[in-house]
């Protein structure tokens, strides 16, 4: 089968195809998988430029989505010919978090998605929403989970709430098409005046170019008359986070997943606290969660938001468009 594997050090450029053995065929309680799609995530792109710890010759990549084309003895929510989706915590089956690292996510601390071919327990997976692609499918694992639970598991949303998103990358497009169809009002942050209109058109009540309103915290609570919002999905991490803060109403709930401004900073805890706010950190979801998501999405109108996709041998060059920061929404492997 043909497979990625990142080459220690790590960096875009150690990035290879090669052809592997396929996997071996499904023992008790386990499936094989025929891989179609993956979806790049910026904990995929940190893993593959080098992230310390990382394995010599891992095969990157958190999410997948196939077909099943075998199922071992003793599993019965899966059939071959099942579309499925990986998990990205494969042993954190339901329940509150019990995980604080990274040991058993695909494409960090195991085998990741980036191969033709995968053989592992049917618990690592759960059946894709009806009538997605495999691609749109493979959004799910990471971004879609993430927003999923940031608004609904976490964040309590209900119709009539107001959500503040950050930028166009995969989680806040899904914040703000979940938000959406669960009747509450969306605000959302960007720096390209192009993507302004993609955002309203998706929904948006309201689009704060946060490069002309560096203070875009108090432009968010300008525009909700002083309330501020109920739900911030908050993305960008210690640069952004004091004006999620601002942002945020009293009593509210900020969702706090971001890394992509670093992994500490100076947190205004004094207005935190006297806002009563709730921060809550979160990475994705558990199975359950999971399956609830898919539920639910089945009965949406709308789909994942797929910026571009790539074949599976041009892996560096998907993660060199998505490190410009210029898509909107997901970008994709298909293969």
């Amino acid at each position: 089968m043909k497979a990625i594997q990142l080459q220690s050090p790590g960096g875009l450029e150690r990035l290879k195809l090669v052809d592997l053995p396929a996997p071996a065929a499904p023992q008790t309680g386990q499936i094989q998988v025929r891989v179609h799609a993956s979806s790049l995530n910026y904990h995929d792109l940190g893993v593959v430029l080098g992230k310390p710890g990382t394995a010599d010759g891992l095969i990157p990549m958190s999410d997948g989505a196939g077909v099943v084309t075998a199922v071992g003895a003793g599993v019965g929510d899966f059939k071959v010919g099942d579309a499925v989706v990986s998990c990205f915590f494969p042993t954190w089956q339901a329940g509150r978090a019990t995980i604080a690292d990274f040991v058993t996510v695909p494409g960090d601390g195991i085998d990741g998605f980036a191969r033709e071919l995968v053989t592992a327990p049917a618990t690592s997976f759960t059946h894709s929403p009806k009538g997605y692609t495999h691609e749109e499918a493979a959004t799910l694992t990471t971004a879609g989970l993430t927003a999923w639970r940031a608004l609904v598991i976490d964040g309590g949303i209900k119709a009539g709430d107001t959500v503040l998103v950050l930028g166009t990358g995969g989680v806040s497009i899904f914040a703000l098409q979940m938000a959406r169809s669960m009747g509450a009002r969306v605000i959302a942050t960007t720096s390209s005046a192009a993507k302004e209109q993609p955002l309203l058109a998706m929904g948006a009540s309201d689009v704060i170019n946060y490069h002309d309103n560096p203070k875009w915290g108090d432009e968010v609570l300008k525009r909700t008359n002083g309330r501020g919002v109920d739900i911030v999905v908050e993305v960008g991490g210690p640069s952004t986070l004091p004006q999620s803060i601002r942002a945020c109403r009293v009593g509210g709930h900020i969702a706090l997943m971001g890394v992509l401004t670093g992994f500490a900073g100076d947190i205004p805890t004094v207005e935190l606290m006297r806002k009563q706010q709730t921060l809550q950190g979160l990475i994705v979801g558990s199975r359950q969660d999971q399956e609830d998501m898919v539920r639910a999405l089945e009965r949406f109108d709308w789909k994942p938001v797929i910026d571009s996709q790539y074949p599976l041998e041009q892996i560096a060059a998907a993660f060199e468009h998505q490190k410009a920061g210029k898509h909107f929404g997901k970008v994709c492997l298909s293969f």
